[in-house]
């Protein structure tokens, strides 16, 4: 059975970086350097979790919404996605391979989805039911949120604007929401499905502007 949970946990996160990796048709990046950034994303769980436990220490009284926020927006949020854009940062932020603004996207979602997979691997002694549950939900999460940041990323790193704390602050939002949904519970807990929806087509219309502008870059 824990085999079986950790293909299940391994399955969702495999199929969206193939995924994403493709939208790189291009251009494709080395293969070499999506293993190393999604190992390098597979293991920043650690210092993140260090992190946030550090930061729960300052949280608001529990049980109030006040709680609820800071726990979503402060510890999930901005921890999460800041540890997955130091990621990024430190395995292939200075690479001559990062030369697109679409890598930028491709690098950022094959890190969150190395975070995803060890939180996966962490759930894996649960029911298959608990993992396919966060296989549709949770795991491309974390590949929007990051996704979403990983445009930015990757037009700072190609043009030299300074947008990744857009990028960052945007991914905190999506990221933050996600878990205040289901923190409130009941009926609000729902609105991670339209939530995904929005910002997913959002990610996709990022993915063929990145592409279109990297033919047009590629022509100049």
């Amino acid at each position: 059975m824990l085999i079986i949970n950790i293909l299940l946990a391994a399955i969702p996160a495999v199929y969206l970086i193939v995924r994403f990796y493709r939208n790189d048709r291009q251009k494709p990046e080395p293969k070499s350097l999506i293993l190393k950034t999604f190992v390098f994303g597979f293991f920043s769980v650690l210092p993140a979790a260090l992190i946030e436990i550090l930061i729960s220490e300052f949280a608001p009284e529990q049980g109030t919404l006040i709680f609820r926020l800071f726990e979503a927006f402060i510890v999930a949020g901005c921890v999460e996605e800041g540890i997955k854009l130091l990621t990024v940062r430190l395995s292939v932020w200075n690479k001559a391979a990062f030369d697109e603004i679409t890598d930028g996207i491709v690098y950022t979602v094959t890190a969150s989805l190395g975070f995803a997979f060890f939180e996966n691997v962490f759930y894996s002694s649960d029911s298959p039911a608990v993992l396919l549950v966060r296989g549709i939900t949770a795991v491309p999460l974390h590949a929007i949120a990051s996704g979403i940041m990983g445009y930015w990323i990757g037009v700072s790193r190609v043009t030299g604007e300074k947008k990744v704390l857009k990028g960052y602050l945007t991914a905190v939002m999506i990221h933050g929401l996600y878990d205040l949904f289901l923190f409130e519970g009941g009926w609000v807990s729902f609105l991670v499905i339209p939530l995904l929806v929005l910002f997913g087509l959002k990610l996709r219309s990022l993915i063929r502007r990145s592409l279109s502008e990297d033919r047009y870059a590629g022509r100049s």
